[in-house]
This record gives C-alpha cells, sequence and structure tokens, in this order.
C-alpha cells in the first residue's frame, strides 16, 4: 500500500464508460491528433464505492477558466476512454470501457463501473486521443455484511478559496483513508477577493449556470483537493453556499435581490445543481431534476458501519427563530424523515453515522440566563430534532454518530437523552469538524468559548484552527482525531492531531 500510493500521488493517471476487451497496459493512441492542451485540468475523483464498483468522474476543461463556463471545450461531444486496474502500473487490468462527454453536461462523466472485487483497492485513468489523465485510487466497499475489523475515513467541509490554501486536503491526500465524507459547502458563491491568488471567478456572486461552472472549475484546479480526490473515493452531500447562504427549500436569503422571488430562486438552484452535479463523482441517482436533486442516500460497509447521507437544506422550513419547537417545522422533511428513521430503525450495521450540514446538539450562544440560539442550526427546528434523537433510542439504532459541518470549528459533543437536564443519559455522540479553510486560519480558542462550554456541558472540546476529522472505526471503538493546521495563509502548512476522542462500542459519548 505504502509503495503504490506514493506512485500514485507522485502524480500519475484516469478514464470512462462501456466495457471492452482487458490488453496490453495504456499507451498514448499515436494515431491520434495531439492536444493543444491537457484536457485533465480539473484532475479525476471516485465516489459512492458499493460491494462490486465506484462512480469514476473526470471533466474535460483545457480552459478551466474560460469566462463562459464551458472548460475551453468545443460543443461537439468526446469519447472519453477509461480504464481500472489492480495496480498502480496498471500492469493489472481489471476493467476498460467508454463514454462520451456532452457539451450539455459540460464535457464532465460519470462512471459506473461494476463487477470490481470488494474491499479491495483500485486505480483507474481516463484517456482522450493522445491524452492520459493522472491516476485516482479507490477502494471499494466490504461485502455485504462481511466482517470489517477497521475503516477510516475523513469527514471535512466549507473550503472558501478566498479565504486560504487547502493545506488541510494535501494532509487527507497522505492519510490512508478508505472514504472521505464531505458534509457541504465545497464552493462559495459570494464575490470575494481575500487571499491574494485566490480571488472569486466570476469577481461577482454566482447565479448563473455559466457562473456556478465557472467557480466550480475554479475551485478544482487546486492541486490540494485534486490530491485528495485522486487518493479516496469521496460521499458528497451539500449545504446553502453551494447555492446561496442560508436558503432554507424555496426560500433564498433575504437581500433584495431578484431570487426573493422564489420562482426565480429555483431557477438559479437548478443551475446551481446542475453544476455541483457536473463537479462530483456522483450517480445517476443523484442526476438533478431542474431545481430537485435526491441527495439523501445510504452508503454500507459490510457490518461495521452505516453512513446515511441527509440534506437538511432543500427541504427545511424558513429559519424562525420565533418558533424552533413549532412541530410543523421541518428540517429534513416528511419524505427524507420517513426514509431516515425507517433505515434507523431496520437492519443496520455496528455503527451508524449521520453525515448532514448544521449543528445538531443544542447550543446557547448567549452568557448568563438569556438564551441565543444560532437560526441557522437544528435549534431551529428544535421539535424534530428531539423527536430524531429519541427515535435513535426508541429503535435502539446501534452507536449513533452524527457528523456535521458548517460552524467552522471544531467540536465533540454529548448527545443527551434530555438536553435541559445535563445529567440524564448520554444516547448518541456528534462530532463536528472545523473548514477547511473558510474563516481565515483561526485559532484554537475564541474570546467567547469558555462561556460557550459553560452554557453547553454536553460541548467537551471545541477549536477554531482549520483542519479536518480522521476517523478510525473498529468494532470495540471509534476514534476521531481532530486534525489541524496552524495557517492557510501559505501553502504548505502541515497538519497535526489536536486532540482525539474515543467512542466505545455500545457506550455513547466522547471521550478524551
Amino acid at each position: 500500500m505504502g509503495v503504490s500510493r506514493r506512485t500514485l500521488l507522485g502524480g500519475a493517471v484516469a478514464l470512462t464508460g462501456a466495457a471492452v476487451a482487458l490488453r496490453a497496459p495504456w499507451v498514448a493512441d499515436a494515431t491520434a491528433p495531439a492536444a493543444t492542451a491537457s484536457p485533465f485540468t480539473l484532475g479525476v475523483a471516485s465516489g459512492d464505492p458499493t460491494p462490486d464498483g465506484v462512480v469514476l468522474w473526470t471533466r474535460l476543461a483545457p480552459d478551466p477558466l474560460a469566462p463562459d463556463g464551458l472548460g475551453g471545450m468545443p460543443s461537439r461531444p468526446v469519447l472519453v476512454e477509461w480504464e481500472v486496474a489492480a495496480d498502480a502500473g496498471f500492469r493489472a487490468p481489471l476493467a476498460r470501457g467508454s463514454a462520451v462527454a456532452r457539451a450539455e453536461d459540460a464535457h464532465a462523466v460519470h462512471v459506473e463501473v461494476a463487477g470490481l472485487r470488494p474491499a479491495a483497492e483500485h486505480f483507474y485513468r481516463f484517456r482522450v486521443g493522445t491524452e492520459i489523465s493522472p491516476a485516482g485510487r479507490a477502494r471499494t466497499a466490504p461485502a455485504p455484511g462481511a466482517r470489517v475489523d477497521r475503516f477510516a475515513f475523513a469527514i471535512a467541509s466549507c473550503q472558501s478559496r478566498p479565504d486560504g490554501y487547502y493545506n488541510a486536503h494535501a494532509a487527507i491526500a497522505r492519510d490512508d483513508l478508505d472514504l472521505v465524507a464531505w458534509l457541504g459547502d465545497y464552493i462559495y458563491e459570494s464575490a470575494a477577493a481575500g487571499v491574494p491568488g485566490r480571488a472569486h471567478l466570476p469577481a461577482r456572486e454566482a447565479v448563473s449556470l455559466a457562473d456556478y461552472r465557472l467557480r466550480h472549475g475554479q475551485y478544482r484546479t487546486d492541486p490540494d483537493l485534486q490530491a485528495a480526490h485522486a487518493a479516496a473515493p469521496w460521499a458528497v452531500t451539500i449545504d446553502d453556499h453551494d447555492v446561496e447562504n442560508n436558503w432554507a427549500g424555496d426560500v433564498s436569503q433575504v437581500d433584495d435581490e431578484p431570487d426573493d422571488d422564489p420562482a426565480v430562486f429555483r431557477a438559479r438552484r437548478a443551475d446551481a445543481y446542475r453544476a455541483f452535479w457536473e463537479h462530483m463523482p456522483l450517480r445517476r441517482a443523484q442526476r438533478p431534476q431542474g431545481p430537485d436533486m435526491r441527495m439523501h442516500r445510504r452508503l454500507t460497509f459490510g457490518d461495521l458501519l452505516d453512513l446515511h447521507l441527509l440534506d437538511t437544506r432543500r427541504y427545511r422550513s424558513d429559519q424562525d427563530p420565533k418558533r424552533p419547537r413549532d412541530r410543523a417545522r421541518t428540517m429534513l422533511g416528511a419524505e427524507q424523515r420517513a426514509w431516515l428513521t425507517t433505515a434507523l430503525a431496520g437492519p443496520t450495521a455496528r455503527w451508524n453515522a449521520l453525515g448532514q450540514q448544521v449543528f445538531f446538539s443544542p447550543r446557547d450562544l448567549t452568557a448568563g440566563p438569556a438564551t441565543g440560539l444560532d437560526e441557522d442550526s437544528w435549534d431551529d427546528c428544535a421539535a424534530e430534532r428531539d423527536a430524531l434523537r429519541d427515535h435513535l433510542v426508541a429503535a435502539r439504532t446501534p452507536n449513533p454518530v452524527i457528523l456535521t459541518g458548517d460552524v467552522h470549528a471544531a467540536h465533540a459533543c454529548d448527545v443527551r437523552a434530555d438536553f435541559a437536564d445535563p445529567s440524564s443519559r448520554v444516547v448518541a455522540t456528534e462530532l463536528v469538524t472545523t473548514s477547511i479553510s473558510s474563516g481565515g486560519s483561526g485559532s484554537a480558542r475564541g474570546a467567547g468559548d469558555a462561556a460557550l462550554l459553560a452554557e453547553n456541558p454536553h460541548i467537551r472540546f471545541v477549536d477554531r484552527r482549520r483542519g479536518y476529522v480522521r476517523n478510525v472505526v473498529t468494532p470495540r471503538e471509534w476514534r476521531a482525531d481532530f486534525r489541524v493546521v496552524d495557517t492557510v495563509s501559505t501553502r504548505g502548512a502541515p497538519a497535526r492531531t489536536a486532540t482525539s476522542v474515543v467512542i466505545p462500542d455500545g457506550d455513547p459519548g466522547a471521550r478524551a
């Protein structure tokens, strides 16, 4: 593993489509015309692994910063070949095929490879004419019900490009991970300058399909982000800045812009969703239909882990701090809530993770007897939050762990049976990842953190530096390493573990 990953991260190759006969390892097609520029400027990615396959992704974009968002590609379709092998040198090919990259999809390709071995390391690459892409590494999921002794994955979110460099992604690429779970805010829609050389394109708020395509293309040019995608498969979900700050359902942020009209906002969301899907290793099941995109789904890793990915934006009630306990208010919506509660009550793995976007545990943000809540968190839908917590208990869901992004600070929280009673038993654990870069470099502690911890005794830990959470799950315990970098103002800052918490099997709660 060590040799093959070093070979991979040193920067080799990638491919996509219908199976063809295997033959000797690839060489560039000398009969094809030479390209004027590499079409693989945005790298490669894989996602949503199953026991027999994985999604492979790339997008052809010889000019990724073209203002029209089309990546410098002509309007005609292009044939893209793909290859999967058991080794980083592609001497042992396992499958090959081809796919058509079409202009209407911004020349992105999504290949749902099947027929691979479970719980196995695979390498993949793409080819167009004489151009061969960088290589990616993907590990398939274990077979259904198979005994799994160890599963390692990262959770990460919030990577505002103008706020700094992706040093945390460089560290993720070096970790030996089976998966990266992305919890939202892959791009930021705003106009921002920030760190020199990392200003947003276009230099205005993204509102159209061309804008969102250009913004995604710009983000994808980052070498550390490309390395993190190439090193392991990703499972992604969406949050507000992927469309617009603090949107909810069909309601945009109130800002006197044209999308205050719900019809205009739905059109904007359709464009944002389309560009998001074009740039993510997602399956056809997640392909948007206009302003609708189904992001909730479950990934299973043998008998050890079920990962339930949620969408806390598309179906939620508009924020209203005056009615947090109104039972009609929802974060999940009826269909997603029914899917989740059924899944959590049925046969599950030993550990059950909920990958979602916004803070689940209560947070009183005001010192003293007054209460100050974050209306963009589950506190805004407290009745539904408490009902979901109670369902975990009633259904006896094994080892529930809630995974959260959004707030640009790392936390570990005990989810109690009665949030109003600090002595009530702990029934689940929440792990909150900080941002990759959003908010700038940050610091270990903020001015109000002592009061935050005093007002919220169920919050066990807080750190406001940038980074991610590395999770190593075994049948005996879940270990979460809160990885931080000291700065995002310059590229190359190393990551280190600020603290670790352990959740024993059958005994929820974060132990330092």
